[in-house]
């Protein structure tokens, strides 16, 4: 990433925006666009400027950090901050790429902003000619990365899918399975049932419309996609 990320921080108490902002400007490939205690002269300036990556605090007197980042025109990343805990915020499905527990170290920060930097150069340099090798999703009110070679299959649960990865670990985030399978290279998964997509090189046979995965697990092959299976066969 040869640029710098344009950041701006809202946050009603002063020395949390300070604090941030000392961050910022200890960190590579960052640049303080604008400081503000005030959540509407904050949102007038993010409508007339472009803005990289946005520090909101949550719980602000005018507006939250929530709604305010819902009125914006254009929605740049956001890294939501709260001093609650518990707080029931709706990050999930803002796609936020983080949330930041008060007080904020300097190393959580620090990962929550090189996911950032991550995503900026995933989504800015498709136009590269490469070979994928992860793909980002949301997920408890998180950004995650997903290494393409640690996918077995993803189930679609209605609105949500479900990834299931190696070692038993799966990840649950809110995409329909068409939308899902646009991101992923037809070379190596294909569909094969209404709710199921699978790493063609994690099947270690196919027998009788069912398809077993290098885990011992077996999924159906339904009538509909049967034909993609036979295509990646003679391939």
């Amino acid at each position: 990433m040869n640029k710098n990320l344009k950041c701006v921080i809202i946050d009603d108490e002063p020395l949390a925006a300070a604090l941030i902002k000392s961050y910022v400007e200890a960190s590579e490939e960052l640049e303080v666009a604008g400081v503000f205690e005030d959540a509407i002269a904050a949102s007038e300036f993010l409508n007339n400027h472009h803005i990289d990556l946005l520090f909101s605090d949550i719980n602000m007197p005018d507006i939250t950090g929530i709604d305010l980042f819902k009125s914006l025109v254009y929605k740049p990343m956001v890294i939501f901050t709260t001093a609650h805990k518990n707080f029931a915020f709706e990050g999930f499905e803002l796609e936020a790429v983080d949330y930041l527990l008060k007080p904020i170290d300097y190393i959580r920060f620090k990962k929550a902003v090189n996911k950032a930097k991550e995503f900026y150069r995933y989504q800015n340099e498709k136009s590269i000619p490469t070979t994928e090798e992860s793909i980002f999703v949301h997920s408890e009110y998180k950004l995650v990365k997903i290494n393409l070679s640690d996918i077995l299959y993803i189930e679609s649960l209605e609105d949500y899918v479900k990834i299931h990865l190696q070692a038993s670990k799966m990840i649950l985030t809110l995409m329909p399975l068409k939308k899902m399978l646009e991101k992923l290279p037809a070379s190596q998964f294909k569909r094969i049932h209404r709710s199921f997509v699978v790493s063609t090189q994690k099947i270690t046979s196919i027998h009788n419309r069912k398809a077993e995965l290098i885990t011992g697990e077996i999924l159906p092959i339904s009538d509909t996609y049967a034909e993609v299976i036979n295509e990646w066969k003679n391939q």
